[in-house]
């Protein structure tokens, strides 16, 4: 069997792997013409770091990423309201890993290349659409360089191209567009001192007005007692429920669009004016998400990543649940060697229905209506949390997250590995 992946991303750098461990012989393209390491932080669950780790990557993963201990969630004045173990601390054998996401591509980009081949990726190329039959998948593809359009095929087609799939437009040609929740996110990362203990996951303030989460993901500048914070500031700027969106562009975010409404958050651990008016590049985009689809799948192609769910960045999922992903599909297609269709098929039926709960769940976070709460009950902060939540409250936040994010710690830690062995 022979696969095609479109998109270089943290889903299609990991399917590459995990499809060569299996013996499936992969071949990667990407639209960009060169591969770097931007954007910004981005965190791994456990169920993430063990799939990275069993691919061979847990010496590199802790040697970039910083591991959190905690999450806690703040009010807008900096009182603490809730806090709960990460990771190890949380039970689980793998730790969570806050890490630079352009570092983490770098990481899987050089794994492929150096198992795959130098060619393994081929970068400037752009997917144009795909035809199958009941013998493989025709794909068309354009050299952005040179213009000259080629077709080749494979038995497989899995796009991994993000939120805006060519490959998704194919396979759903009548979706409506992405969808708005009124939330525009800022993101930026500046070195600082350490905050708080230096592993902790800090969400202060409700996406009812404003919130903040603020991160260390630099574990060589931790080992020097200083901390690259990556930061991403939410703020509601509409009020219109959700939406089609105006736009689902990422671009530069400037300083004046949004310090103002963080300009008296001066916490006695924390400066937010001062951390946000230090970083040197800013990043902007809607808070965007789709309805859930019917299937991922249709015979020999495929979806994974953002391209099949794209999401709400609450809860550290979207780069989790596309590696959780592509170990799947791996899997699936391994099971069935002479039958790529029925493993799309079992792929699909494993994974749709449970990450499109995670999507909706995203969209309807009960621990952001009890954060909200506080801002209400206590506008001026408070002294003590339980003056101002009642305990099944507070509960409400821990259990939001595990109807998002976090299973059972014992049964990832006894659940049968995903590798193939050849």
């Amino acid at each position: 069997m022979d696969a095609l992946v479109v998109g270089a991303g943290i889903g299609g750098l990991t399917a590459a792997l995990s499809l060569h461990e299996a013996g499936i012989r992969t071949q990667v393209i990407e639209a960009a013409t060169e591969l770097r390491p931007v954007s910004v932080g981005i965190n791994l669950l456990p169920h993430a770091v063990r799939e990275l780790t069993e691919l061979g990557l847990g010496e590199q993963l802790d040697a970039t990423g910083c591991k959190p201990a905690s999450m806690a969630h703040f009010d807008r004045h900096g009182g603490r309201i809730w806090a709960e173990p990460r990771g190890t601390a949380q039970g689980y054998r793998w730790p969570q890993y806050s890490i630079h996401r352009g570092e983490l591509q770098m990481i899987l980009l050089e794994a492929v290349r150096a198992r795959l081949g130098a060619d393994a990726v081929r970068t400037g190329t752009v997917f144009e659409s795909f035809e199958q039959d009941d013998t493989g998948v025709r794909a068309r593809l354009r050299d952005r360089a040179t213009g000259a359009v080629e077709t080749v095929r494979y038995d497989v087609l899995i796009g991994a191209d993000g939120n805006r799939s060519t490959v998704r437009a194919q396979l759903h040609p009548d979706e409506p567009g992405m969808l708005w929740n009124g939330v525009r996110v800022w993101r930026g990362m500046a070195e600082t001192e350490p905050v708080l203990d230096d592993r902790t996951i800090v969400v202060a303030g409700s996406n009812s007005r404003a919130k903040l989460v603020v991160y260390p993901i630099s574990r060589p500048l931790q080992k020097q007692g200083r901390a690259l914070l990556n930061w991403v500031a939410e703020v509601k700027i509409s009020h219109d429920g959700i939406t089609e969106a105006p736009d689902v562009e990422t671009r530069e975010g400037r300083l004046e669009e949004f310090l103002h409404v963080y300009a008296d958050w001066k916490f006695d651990w924390l400066d937010v004016p001062a951390l946000l008016s230090s970083t040197d590049r800013i990043v902007s985009h809607l808070m965007i998400d789709r309805e859930p689809l019917p299937f991922w799948s249709r015979d020999r192609v495929t979806l994974l990543g953002d391209a099949a769910h794209p999401m709400y960045p609450i809860g550290s999922n979207g780069g989790s649940q596309a590696i959780l992903d592509a170990r799947v599909l791996a899997y699936e297609l391994a099971q069935r060697s002479d039958d790529p269709v029925g493993g799309l098929a079992a792929y699909d039926k494993v994974r749709r229905e449970p990450v499109n709960a995670i999507v909706l769940a995203c969209r309807d976070m009960p621990a952001d209506r009890v954060l909200h709460t506080v801002s209400e009950r206590a506008p001026d902060g408070f002294e003590r949390i339980e003056d101002v939540l009642s305990a099944e409250e507070i509960a409400a936040i821990s259990n939001a997250y595990r109807q998002t994010s976090f299973s059972d710690a014992e049964e990832l830690n006894n659940r049968e590995s995903f590798n193939v062995r050849r």
